[in-house]
């Protein structure tokens, strides 16, 4: 008869998340993510298969926990026509904020694309669904709030905002001025329009 595990699974994945989107894959030894997780080596791995593993669990939560709330006004069955410059302005808040994670570490699947495990099918696969969610998004944003533009021009417009807020997540770890500027220029685009 398997063993039931005597810990809280989400609180474990989201002490590894937080590793993982300080460090990297890489740079997360298994002794910082026993550290942080309380769980031992034989743990991890009969919990998890693998430090990978442990490290696809992360993300699957940091989509789930981080990413998926954030954007999920601009995916109501509505979309209200102030729903985008509130994602935007909620984002903004955040790179502002020097206390919070994302202005310190930016992105964990951004900033795993940089990276050498980046290279790997499935993670690419991961941060390629991830950018064309977040794209998705944008786009029913502009499209509630300027549904006079056509097709094409609403399409830039989404695609340049995706662009301004995927260069504002690479920036925020090294630059958080920059990061800042970058959703500012995403929102100057959307009012200008």
């Amino acid at each position: 008869m398997a063993r039931t595990a005597g810990f809280d699974r989400r609180a474990v994945v989201r002490a590894a998340m937080d590793v993982f989107w300080s460090v990297g894959y890489e740079g997360a030894a298994i002794s910082d993510l026993e550290q942080a997780t309380g769980l031992r080596r034989s743990s991890i791995y009969n919990s998890f298969g693998s430090k990978r593993g442990l490290f696809d669990a992360a993300v699957e939560q940091y989509l789930d926990t981080v990413i998926r709330p954030r954007v999920r006004l601009l995916h109501d069955d509505e979309v209200a026509p102030d729903a985008i410059v509130a994602y935007l302005e909620g984002l903004r808040a955040a790179l502002a904020d020097p206390a919070s994670h994302s202005a310190r570490s930016g992105c964990l699947l951004i900033n795993t694309a940089g990276s050498p495990i980046g290279h790997d099918a499935a993670v690419a696969a991961t941060v390629a669904a991830y950018r064309s969610e977040l794209r998705a998004a944008l786009g029913r944003g502009v499209a509630a709030r300027l549904p006079h533009l056509e097709q094409r021009d609403a399409d830039r417009l989404a695609d340049a905002c995706t662009g301004q807020v995927i260069a504002a997540l690479a920036l925020a770890r090294i630059d958080g001025a920059s990061a800042v500027a970058a959703i500012d220029t995403a929102l100057a685009l959307i009012r200008a329009a």
